[in-house]
């Protein structure tokens, strides 16, 4: 493992669009918080994703599960708790959105992402030095 910190906590609120007629947010803008809170974590180690494909990877999500424990609604304050788990052969982040007061759990997930070399296209079975050298993780040897 490492001892470099590989998670990041944001905080949102769902905006009234999120809602369906039920006036509980809608089971498909999750992603959208998982992909708020990725984003906000790969930019803290710059590699977002205009650095991931400037250095010649695209990185496809393969694999998204979501667990839906407690409906969020219109203006509640989320927190949404992203962590990096693996990322030798893969990069799998771990989720995880509770209600910034009480500190309910609402959903749990995780995605796995794979590099993909953007000129050959071909699927890296080792994940591309440059993810350790951002994460400040040893290479595997």
């Amino acid at each position: 493992m490492t001892s470099n910190n590989l998670s990041i906590e944001i905080q949102l609120s769902p905006a009234f669009h999120d809602l369906d007629p039920m006036n509980i947010v809608w089971h498909g803008n999750y992603t959208k918080y998982l992909e708020i809170a990725r984003c906000a974590l790969l930019a803290k180690f710059d590699y977002d994703y205009p650095q991931m494909k400037a250095s010649g990877y695209a990185w496809p999500i393969v694999d998204m599960r979501l667990k839906y424990i407690k409906p969020a609604t219109f203006g509640q304050q989320l927190m949404v708790h992203a962590e990096i788990t693996e990322w030798e052969s893969r990069l799998k982040i771990n989720y995880l959105i509770r209600d910034a007061v009480s500190g309910h759990k609402i959903n749990q997930a995780h995605t796995i992402q794979v590099a993909v070399d953007i000129e050959s296209g071909e699927m890296q079975y080792v994940c591309p030095a440059i993810l350790w050298q951002r994460l400040g993780v040893e290479e595997p040897q």
